[in-house]
This record gives C-alpha cells, structure tokens and sequence, in this order.
C-alpha cells in the first residue's frame, strides 16, 4: 500500500469508502458530524491538518486524517479501511504514518474510539496514547509529545 496526501479527484471515493465502513458498523452519513466529507480538502488541509489515502492497486483502500483543534494540539479521524483489506496491517500502517504527521505539527495529539474497537485501543496504547476520559462507549485518548 501506498499513503498519499489526499487529493480532491479522490473526493466521491474516499466518501463512499467512509460511509460503507460506517454503515458496517450501524452507523449512517449524519450531516453534522460527516459535513468534512463533502469537504475533506478545506476541512483538513487548508486547516493545518492532513488527510491521508492508502492506495493500492490504484483503489483508495484506506484514510487516516489529522484535524487541527488548536496551535497547540490536533485530532486524529477518520482511520478506516476497507473490509476486504483488513487484518493485512493497513490500518496500523497508516494509523503509524498519520502520528507521525501529527507528532511533527503539534504538542497534543488526541483521538476517541469506541470500546468495542479492541484491536485499535492496544495499538494507541502501545504508541504512546493513555486514555483521559470515558463516555458511554467511547474512549478519548491523549498523547502529550
């Protein structure tokens, strides 16, 4: 797999590939909280953050993001990968690419998960992320660099 910066030619798959994982888990394209698909370029890039595509074989197989909250910390999103790909380390590949990024532009580094996503919360552990709070089913994690 390749990791690029996303570009907006990418906009409509990188949505669709989005809205099928979130449909997957019961989850459905909410106007509120999915308004930076429609966006990804002026909600991520030209707000200091990054928006990250795993490609391969020419298909966008992967997205990671980093938002910008403040000068001083960002949120990682939008980490999904496409279910036919999963278990191959893709996700890890480019959830590791995408820190990276982060840790390199900004002292706090934040992101929330829900409980259920095991998997991934052994991951955040392991790189460095402590759990700050607690909400129901979601975790938010935090990483001080």
């Amino acid at each position: 797999m390749k990791i690029e910066r996303f570009i907006p030619q990418r906009g409509n798959e990188v949505k669709e590939l989005v809205l099928g994982v979130l449909a997957e888990q019961g989850f459905y394209f909410d106007p509120g909280k999915d308004s930076d698909l429609d966006d990804i370029a002026g909600y991520y890039l030209d707000d200091s953050g990054m928006f990250f595509t795993g490609i391969l074989g020419g298909e966008v197989i992967g997205t990671a993001a980093v938002r910008r909250v403040d000068a001083g910390q960002c949120e990682i999103r939008r980490i999904y990968v496409k279910q036919e790909f999963r278990g191959r380390g893709y996700g890890r590949q480019l959830f590791l690419h995408t820190l990276g990024y982060a840790m390199s532009h900004y002292p706090v580094v934040t992101l929330k998960t829900d409980r259920s996503l095991v998997r991934a919360i052994s991951l955040y552990l392991k790189s460095g992320f402590s759990v700050v709070k607690e909400d129901g089913d979601t975790l938010f994690f935090r990483m001080d660099i």
